[in-house]
């Protein structure tokens, strides 16, 4: 177990500085000059350079690439343009607060899924059956901002139950779970981010737990004298490896593809910083928000790979 550990833990080192070279690529590509956002109109060319030789970017796309990697392995991420704050602490604040409602949405989206998913195999074809399919298929089908949106409008709006944007009172960028007052903020993020793994989830679950229901041994343990909650025990023990992969994905999806849902309800995390650096063509901004979310996804699919030799020791290595 440690060596396959050790060895996948090697393997992301590469893919990790493929995503740099990704990372660096993209950002330099995208059309815009930041300093220009910087620089008032009647700015001289003196001006100008001055300003892309003190942020390094008058120097040769390999060299700032190098310069920049080699600044990232020791943990700064640089400034960014836009304020003057560094990148590593704005990064992480939010990163923080993207994890704070996606891991929790997650969790929500796997228990749920879990039960429901497991309730509609057993009862395959029947009416909870098809009430679950349809469930799964409506979570999937709708975009996330949509369902932000309708939310605001129908709870914040019209209903006036909870608040619409931010993440707490008077403009406050500190969050307490154990406080209602701050967790009435976080309610609607949550619902909006849960919805789509929860789709993708029960229909996983699902298909899995059928699947091993109609094998040959699910007959020879009914036959032993096992209760029908012993044989859905052991059903979810054999599909618990594929649910488990999936939920990582899930994850992983939500910790860096949030940007829109974030946006609508104006939440302090990756998404919304991505954003923010985006519109402000904040390139160091940008390449260390992009550079971290692509690390969590690489950090969270192998401790998911991990997981799952502990679940199934069965599944074989090379």
């Amino acid at each position: 177990m440690w060596q396959y550990a050790l060895r996948r833990l090697f393997m992301t080192i590469p893919i990790l500085l493929g995503v740099t070279i990704i990372c660096f690529a993209l950002v330099q590509i995208a059309p815009g000059d930041p300093i220009q956002s910087l620089l008032p109109m009647n700015a001289t060319q003196a001006d100008i350079d001055r300003l892309r030789a003190a942020y390094g970017l008058d120097q040769p796309l390999v060299f700032q690439y190098l310069f920049w990697l080699g600044r990232i392995l020791t943990g700064d991420l640089g400034l960014s343009i836009a304020n003057n704050a560094p990148v590593a602490g704005q990064v992480l604040k939010a990163l923080s607060n993207t994890v704070t409602v996606s891991l929790i949405a997650v969790v929500i989206a796997f228990v749920a899924s879990l039960v429901m998913g497991v309730i509609a195999a057993y009862r395959m074809g029947s009416g909870i059956d098809r009430l679950v399919t349809a469930a799964a298929v409506f979570g999937i089908s709708v975009p996330t901002f949509w369902l932000a949106v309708v939310l605001v409008i129908l709870f914040s709006v019209h209903l006036r139950w909870l608040p619409a944007t931010g993440m707490g009172a008077n403009g406050s960028d500190q969050f307490n779970w154990f406080n209602w007052d701050d967790l009435r903020y976080a309610i609607l993020p949550i619902i909006a981010l849960a919805l789509t793994p929860l789709g993708i989830m029960m229909r996983t679950t699902r298909s899995a737990i059928a699947e091993i229901l109609s094998q040959d041994f699910v007959q020879t343990l009914r036959a032993k004298g096992l209760t029908e909650f012993q044989i859905i025990v052991h059903a979810v023990r054999n599909a618990m490896p594929q649910i488990v992969a999936m939920l990582g994905l899930q994850l992983g999806y939500l910790v860096g593809g949030s940007v829109l849902v974030e946006t609508v309800f104006t939440w302090p995390g990756t998404g919304f910083l991505l954003n923010q650096a985006i519109l402000t063509r904040d390139i160091p901004l940008l390449q260390g928000a992009i550079l971290v979310l692509a690390t969590a996804f690489v950090l969270i699919n192998l401790v998911i790979d991990l997981m799952q030799s502990i679940i199934d020791p069965r599944i074989k290595r090379t």
